[in-house]
């Protein structure tokens, strides 16, 4: 069960990750998808044993006591259950690598709460290896083709929007941004930019060479202007020259939502650089 509903979850990932930028990382070749259509089959047996470790059992070893205890439906503490060792995960999540607690533990009580509600109705009846995974294909190919269904109204009626990045005009992006490892850029009205430990073009971009750098740490004054995206995909940004020898000029895009713009820039090679960004904050 864990391994036949991790292609249609893979699906609506991918589906909802369109609703988000992609920081110009993300794209879909027919290489990619012939890759996709090859492996994941030999992987799926691993992945559902691995789900199975980590958020099955968890789930179903304290819903029996739980269910002594209550007296309520199997259901209901199975349900509980599989809540609570989804939130723990996200805890744990949340705590060494920083993923969102909230998006962490929906996506996996989705995950988790099909096997764990279904797993007594497996245990009720024998079942031959063979008989085990010729169903849990047909269930794959079902729930696929519904989440691939779903997914795509929802697309198509905007319930699931494309990403735009916010449109900002050149007094928009004067102000202070700051980033990670104490990065800022103060840009100033007109014109003057400012710099403290921002992550910059390297003097030397070629980034095949073996002893390659993506960035350099900068810091000092220089100047900025508004540019569109070199990539040519109308996004906005700025083109931010220091006045020092540390670093070439850096295009930086804008990125984040209206509320909450942000400047990002993907630094190195572009297939597999290093992503830095900065958020905007006050003066």
């Amino acid at each position: 069960m864990n391994a036949a509903q991790l292609p249609a979850a893979g699906l609506l990932w991918w589906i909802w990750s369109t609703s988000q930028d992609q920081y110009g990382t993300g794209y879909v070749g027919a290489f990619g998808i012939f890759c996709l259509l090859v492996f994941a089959p030999l992987l799926l047996p691993f992945l559902g044993l691995l789900l199975s470790a980590v958020l099955t059992l968890p789930a179903i070893l304290p819903a029996r006591p739980l269910l002594r205890w209550s007296g309520g439906p199997e259901w209901a503490c199975r349900t509980l259950a599989a809540v609570a060792t989804a939130v723990g995960w996200a805890a744990v999540t949340t705590a060494l690598l920083h993923w969102p607690f909230v998006t962490t533990a929906s996506v996996l009580t989705a995950l988790g709460l099909l096997p764990a509600l279904g797993i007594a109705r497996v245990r009720a009846r024998s079942w031959s290896a063979w008989g085990v995974w010729w169903r849990s294909a047909l269930a794959c190919a079902g729930l696929f083709a519904l989440a691939l269904g779903g997914g795509l109204a929802a697309s198509a009626t905007g319930l699931i929007p494309q990403y735009r990045p916010p449109e900002l005009a050149p007094a928009q992006l004067a102000g202070v941004w700051r980033g990670d490892d104490g990065a800022e850029l103060r840009l100033h009205p007109g014109g003057r930019a400012e710099a403290r430990r921002l992550p910059t073009e390297p003097p030397d971009n070629d980034w095949t060479a073996p002893d390659h750098k993506d960035y350099v740490i900068c810091a000092g004054s220089g100047t900025w202007k508004a540019d569109d995206d070199p990539y040519g995909t109308d996004r906005a940004g700025i083109l931010l020259r220091l006045d020092t020898d540390c670093g070439l000029d850096t295009h930086w895009s804008v990125s984040g939502t209206d509320d909450a713009p942000r400047l990002f820039v993907l630094l190195g090679d572009p297939d597999d650089g290093t992503l830095r960004t900065l958020d905007r904050a006050g003066d």
